[in-house]
């Protein structure tokens, strides 16, 4: 019996395309949807109703909705972490084409103000000496959408990944740092509402070895060729821009996650973000206990 399994994702995935190219979803007996994300509530809001399966997001955002009460929603949920998918893919704060240099303080367009990519910007703004209460922040949404804001002007920076990065240099924005300046950092993970009914859970599994399975594979350089013809058409990429990404999802600092594990030193970089950028009694009672939240067959270092 084929189980049909919606994944939200903010940008779409090339590796959910190589898969489903590839018959490993039919074989595996699913039948993947990808949605578009618009936004991190958005996202969990509709996790939580039962309109996505599973999700592509930022750790972050799992501790927010997990442990923490205020987060967007005002709510937490149980949740678990499956699997680790990428280092950032090219993860950066970016300035607009008339944005001059220095660093200096602006408008930054964020997804959520408290989490996730956020305080990798309030960080790097910092390392280049702005403080956060020089930067007017606005909101705008998933990060497809913060391409069009820097390039429209409306917004001096933002944090940009995942191809989304590559199409806004090509229109003249110029990239400032690279997350890879502030540590060891996931950017991506599939994660999940936490339950203990078997049959959702082996779906999940099996998803998540499908998508294990397809970073080996592409970890072998043999599928090079075919990922960039997923990418280029998939992000908006021309083909010189398309091979750039396929450079950047091969580079360990930054791209897919060998054997999809999720390794402590990345997840203490992303706690200890939230922790100078948004500190709370709530965060401090966590402790490690963040690990709670990934499976321990994923969970290394």
């Amino acid at each position: 019996m084929t189980t049909s399994l919606t994944v939200g994702t903010f940008t779409p995935s090339f590796l959910i395309e190589l898969a489903r190219r590839d018959g490993r979803f039919a074989a595996a007996g699913l039948d993947v949807t990808e949605a578009a994300v618009s936004s991190s509530p958005q996202q969990f809001r509709s996790l939580a109703a039962g309109e996505y399966d599973v999700i592509f997001t930022n750790p972050d955002n799992v501790v927010a909705y997990q442990f923490l009460s205020d987060n967007p929603l005002g709510q937490t949920m149980p949740l678990r972490v499956m699997a680790g998918i990428d280092r950032g893919l090219g993860l950066g704060l970016f300035r607009g084409p008339e944005v001059a240099e220095p660093v200096h303080a602006g408008r930054l367009g964020v997804d959520v103000a408290g989490s996730g990519f956020a305080f990798v910007a309030y960080e790097i703004l910092a390392r280049h000496g702005v403080a956060l209460s020089d930067i007017s922040i606005e909101t705008l949404g998933a990060t497809p959408k913060r391409v069009d804001a820097l390039v429209r002007g409306e917004c001096d920076y933002t944090i940009l990944n995942a191809g989304n990065d590559l199409r806004a240099v090509a229109q003249g924005c110029v990239a400032v740092a690279a997350v890879t300046e502030v540590g060891p950092y996931l950017g991506t993970v599939l994660a999940a509402l936490d339950t203990t009914q078997p049959r959702v859970l082996e779906a999940q599994d099996r998803l998540r070895d499908v998508l294990r399975d397809t970073i080996e594979e592409v970890r072998t350089r043999r599928r090079d060729d075919e990922v960039v013809s997923i990418v280029a058409p998939l992000l908006h990429l021309s083909d010189a821009d398309a091979r750039r990404h396929l450079d950047c999802i091969h580079d360990p600092s930054t791209g897919i996650v060998a054997g999809a594990l999720v390794d402590r030193a990345s997840m203490e970089t992303i706690v200890a973000l939230r922790r100078r950028h948004r500190p709370s009694d709530q965060l401090d009672a966590v402790g490690d206990g963040w690990t709670s939240l990934v499976d321990p067959e994923v969970l290394v270092g």
